[in-house]
């Protein structure tokens, strides 16, 4: 039994069920996002892809049974995903295979009433966003051209994702 059958297991005692999950993680080398994106060793692809990519379908798995009568998953994505950005390098193709694993959990999932979504917030000022280079640079020029300035805004445009029933009920 891995750590997350352990902590999925430890869900299911407490609470039986849940109704969402938001997975907030990923990871890349930081030296490797620096240079060329052709330079980035085997290891740290595999890495990055299985932590930034994978572990949001292994916990999706151990979600969906914890979600008999519905639910929401959410993941982070970022523009990198879609576009190339400067030191982004790795996590770009990370991000989007994460966007195309949403795709197909969406399609696996949606006939069992659960929701699978990706959002972007753009560039906000967190140790990942950090490890970008420039950051600095575009955290500053996002504080002055966005509306999603702060986490905060984040987290509301996950509430309704999550609890889009409530949100989007039709009276």
């Amino acid at each position: 039994m891995n750590s997350w059958d352990t902590a999925f297991d430890s869900l299911k005692k407490e609470w039986g069920t849940i109704d969402f999950l938001v997975h907030a993680i990923a990871f890349s080398d930081r030296d490797e996002l620096k240079g060329r994106y052709v330079d980035t060793s085997r290891d740290n692809f595999a890495r990055s892809l299985d932590i930034s990519c994978y572990s949001f379908t292994a916990v999706a798995q151990r979600a969906a049974r914890l979600m008999p009568l519905g639910g929401s998953l959410v993941t982070l994505t970022y523009l990198g995903a879609q576009r190339v950005m400067p030191n982004y390098n790795v996590m770009g193709v990370a991000k989007a295979a994460l966007e195309a694993s949403v795709r197909y959990l969406a399609a696996d999932l949606g006939r069992d009433g659960i929701r699978v979504n990706a959002i972007s917030a753009g560039p906000m000022r967190t140790l990942a966003g950090a490890a970008v280079g420039d950051a600095r640079m575009v955290f500053k020029w996002n504080k002055s051209h966005s509306r999603s300035r702060k986490p905060s805004s984040l987290t509301m445009s996950v509430e309704q994702l999550v609890f889009a029933q409530r949100f989007w009920q039709v009276v």
